[in-house]
Formats: structure tokens, sequence, C-alpha cells
């Protein structure tokens, strides 16, 4: 009975010892192994063993598991949760030589994420402000231009959403709120589809107040800049 004991007790401490072995080189394993997987685009079988390298948080694996995890979600066009992970990798490696990637990204994650120009838009919102920060941190960075290009593009959706608020509160006739939406758009002087669309709207809605030496007003802006518009040839027979 004893050496039974014996036998099986020795085999368990052979089994122990094993398994240690394993673990002490599974996280190096795991790292080749999502590398791989990443390296052949086959994000959905890397990504887990990332989550995995990182959850264990061993340093230098640590950063490198979740930068990956992070590239995983966004090559899955998983915006929302590529965002979450590089914000990690930022709060938990402020310092590493990466983090400008982090920035980048999830800037370019929370741009990705929004919703069109009508709906609510606090994830553009974000994404100036996180590409905003991007620039003051990395000044020398070569994806700076093209930071600057997505503050334009979220900056614009914001002025869509404000012509889409404007053209909501003339439909309800509420036209002082119409005329402030478009007012915030016709002062920044462009010459665009939407500055097109909020001069036009601005004189309907001077016409519908019965105000028509403002319409005449707003009309001559929109003759100047967009002579051959269909818009200002509708606001001119109005104004007939």
């Amino acid at each position: 009975m004893k050496k039974a004991l014996s036998i099986i007790l020795l085999l368990l401490l052979l089994f122990a010892g094993c398994a240690k072995n394993k673990t002490s080189i599974s996280t190096e394993q795991k790292l080749s192994k999502a590398d791989d997987f990443f390296a052949r685009k086959k994000y959905h079988r890397a990504v887990q063993l990332y989550e995995d390298i990182a959850f264990e948080r061993k340093s230098a694996q640590t950063a490198h598991a979740l930068m990956r995890q992070a590239d995983c979600y966004f090559a899955m066009n998983k915006f929302v949760d590529a965002k979450l992970k590089y914000q990690q990798f930022i709060q938990m490696f402020p310092d590493h030589l990466e983090v400008n990637k982090a920035y980048y990204q999830m800037g370019v994650a929370l741009y990705e994420s929004s919703l069109p120009a009508a709906y609510d838009q606090s994830e553009s919102l974000e994404a100036i402000d996180t590409f905003k920060l991007f620039i003051e941190k990395f000044p020398n960075d070569s994806r700076y231009s093209t930071a600057v290009e997505y503050i334009r593009k979220a900056q614009y959706k914001q002025l869509e959403k404000k012509l889409n608020n404007g053209y909501i509160y003339y439909k309800m006739k509420d036209y002082s709120a119409a005329l402030m939406y478009f007012k915030e758009i016709t002062e920044l002087g462009n010459e665009d589809h939407l500055d097109r669309k909020a001069l036009y709207y601005s004189a309907l809605v001077h016409i519908h107040q019965n105000n028509p030496q403002e319409a005449r007003l707003v009309y001559d802006q929109l003759k100047q800049k967009y002579p051959g518009a269909k818009e200002t040839s509708k606001i001119a027979r109005k104004l007939k």
C-alpha cells in the first residue's frame, strides 16, 4: 500500500513539474503563435492569444500583446473594442515607444466608429480631442498631416449635424432656432455644399417670416457665391 502511494505521489510530483515547465514557456509559445496568426491576417485567432498574454501582465510581453490585440480589433473593423484597447495601452504604458501609435490609432478608431451626421456625434468630438492631443504630444510624428485631415473631416461632420438640426427646426417652424444653426455655418465663410444649403434655408426662413429685406441680403450672398446653383434660382423666383 505504501509503495503504491509512493508511486502515485511521485507521478503527481512529475506531473506538477511538467506543468510548471509548460507554464514557464507557454507565454513565449503563445506570443510566437499569435504573431504568426497576426502576420497571416488571421486576426480572430490571434486576438484571443494576445488577450491571454496581456492578462498575464508580464512587462514587455504585455505591452506587445495589448498593442497587437488592439490592432487585431482595428483590422476586424471592431473599432469600439480597438479604441478601448489603445486607451488601455496608453494608461498602462504612457512612456512606451509605441504610445504615439496608440494615440493616433485611437483617434482613427473613434472617427470610424462615429455615427452619420444626423445622429449623435460624441465619437467624432472625442476623435477631434484625441487627434489634437496626438498633435500636441508628437508634433514631429510622420502621421501629423493625416491627423490634421481627420480633424477636418470630423469637424465637417459637426457642421453636417448643425445643418441637419437647422433643417429640423425649419420644418418644425421654429425659425429662430433654425437660423441660429444656419448662421453658425455661414459665418465660417466656407464655399461648399453645407454653406450653400445654410444660405438657402436662411433665405427661406426670412421669406416665411415676411422679412423680404433680410431675405434679399441672404439671396445676394447666395447669388455671389453660387450664381449657377439651383438654390439661387429657387430663391430668386420666390423674391419676384
